[in-house]
């Protein structure tokens, strides 16, 4: 059985990682499915899929600071949020 940390992390079992071939780093899909959830790992993208996703993301973030720079209004207050630093901290801690 696998226990979550306070940061919401979660060990794999040693058995399981080396039974599919899970490594440091790998990346693994967590999909709810009904009162379970369905962990699988990732379908390793190929060197060109990963630098297309990275400069989508990079295009995007780009295109919305240019709309942020021209309406030239302030990022929200903090309180608009929902959340708080703390809430970051105290995530997970019973108490």
């Amino acid at each position: 059985m696998a226990k979550v940390t306070s940061k919401l992390q979660v060990t794999i079992p040693k058995a399981i990682a080396d039974a599919y071939g899970i490594r440091p780093g790998a990346s693994l899909d967590w999909v709810p499915a009904g009162d379970s959830i369905r962990v699988t790992a990732a379908k390793p993208e190929s060197e060109v899929d990963v630098i297309r996703r990275r400069l989508e993301a990079f295009d995007e973030a780009t295109a919305r600071q240019a709309l942020r720079d021209q309406a030239g209004s302030p990022p929200p207050p903090a309180a608009d949020r929902g959340w708080t630093r703390e809430d970051l901290y105290d995530r997970g801690r019973s108490g």
